[in-house]
């Protein structure tokens, strides 16, 4: 198998189209068409991380962090950057991240924080808008529903929990072949007059050339009348963070406790106790605090997410309880996510391997 296919597979779950705009996910070292000896999983890719996987024969490493981020002018090993970069070259490793785009889906990383917390009902905390976009197409009548199933089978016309989703209207098109054309109906240099259904669906943008494909495929007419128009709707399998419940509400003690088993974490920062129980739980996996208004708004009871700042502590106002659990704890099983989701693809008969290595930077002292 190919690094390609493997990208494949990780792009089928997280497109790139829905990284942040700063960030930098993608194949960043090595070549898409080199056959894998093997992967490695983890949520960095460090110096010592290249030394795992040539024990382990991988030469394709995936991770949820880019080691390219912003960007390098030189290579001459001065940077902890430079030097895993140089190493992975040297010894012919392939560097994949799949990170913000990760973070942006359904079943990504919030989804598995909330998972691994026992929530219920989870959703996507603040869902994103223009990543959805409407075909508008204009299709002979007995033709209308050999396209639609042929749409709907790319993935159009799904939304939220129902699937096959159009509109159509009725009307007569209009048109003249030209000498030089192939019409489907009628002959060149005639006005033709035919019923018509406008068909209308709704598809992710991430879809965009496959659909328009199909269209083409699926459509009797030699030049297909089309537009496309990107939607302001909120896109429920798209966007930040995460929102769900607890089978019963507990304590905040009581949950911070099971914050602290459950995701590994040494030490909590939290703001107050507010002394109501919790049972509605907002997360975001990082750096998280730019959704804390977002979590008020859904009456969440907490917010679970990691890098808070000083004066960001205040925001929660004593209508939330903010628990900062640290960067690597929120993420950490993010590596285990892409393990079970790679060996649930069809013909995926790669050793896969996740990282050894714990990899954060953070340490805790504690004065007894």
């Amino acid at each position: 198998m190919k690094i390609g296919q493997v990208i494949k597979y990780l792009e089928n779950f997280a497109p790139s189209i829905y990284q942040e705009s700063y960030d930098n996910s993608g194949l960043l070292v090595g070549n898409k068409n080199t056959e894998i000896t093997g992967i490695l999983i983890g949520l960095d890719c460090l110096e010592t991380t290249i030394e795992e996987a040539k024990q382990q024969n991988c030469n394709l490493i995936i991770t949820h962090h880019p080691i390219i981020f912003k960007g390098l002018k030189r290579l001459n090993g001065n940077h902890y950057t430079e030097r895993v970069v140089i190493k992975a070259l040297k010894n012919d490793i392939a560097l994949y991240a799949i990170h913000t785009n990760l973070d942006n889906v359904k079943n990504g990383v919030n989804f598995k924080i909330a998972e691994k917390l026992g929530l219920k009902n989870i959703k996507i905390l603040v869902p994103k808008t223009q990543t959805l976009m409407k075909l508008t197409v204009f299709v002979p009548l007995e033709n209308t529903q050999n396209l639609l199933q042929a749409l709907a089978e790319a993935g159009a016309g799904q939304i939220g929990e129902y699937k096959n989703c159009s509109f159509q209207t009725q009307g007569i098109g209009h048109f003249q072949p030209k000498e030089t054309a192939n019409p489907y109906i009628g002959k060149a240099n005639q006005e033709e007059s035919v019923a018509e259904n406008r068909i209308e669906v709704i598809f992710p943008i991430h879809l965009q050339h496959e659909i328009l494909n199909v269209m083409q495929k699926n459509h009797p007419y030699e030049e297909v009348a089309y537009y496309l128009h990107l939607l302001e709707n909120k896109n429920q399998e798209i966007g930040s963070g995460a929102i769900g419940e607890l089978e019963n509400e507990i304590s905040e003690k009581d949950f911070l406790g099971h914050l602290s088993n459950t995701m590994h974490a040494k030490g909590i920062k939290h703001t107050k106790f507010l002394g109501k129980n919790i049972k509605k739980v907002a997360v975001c996996g990082g750096t998280g605090s730019f959704l804390l208004g977002n979590a008020m708004s859904q009456n969440a009871d907490v917010f679970v997410s990691a890098d808070f700042k000083y004066h960001e502590y205040f925001e929660a106002d004593n209508k939330i309880l903010i628990a900062d659990i640290g960067h690597y704890e929120s993420e950490q099983f993010t590596s285990n996510l892409l393990k079970d989701y790679l060996l649930a693809q069809k013909d995926m008969i790669l050793p896969i391997f996740l990282t050894t290595q714990n990899t954060n930077p953070v340490e805790y002292f504690w004065v007894e």
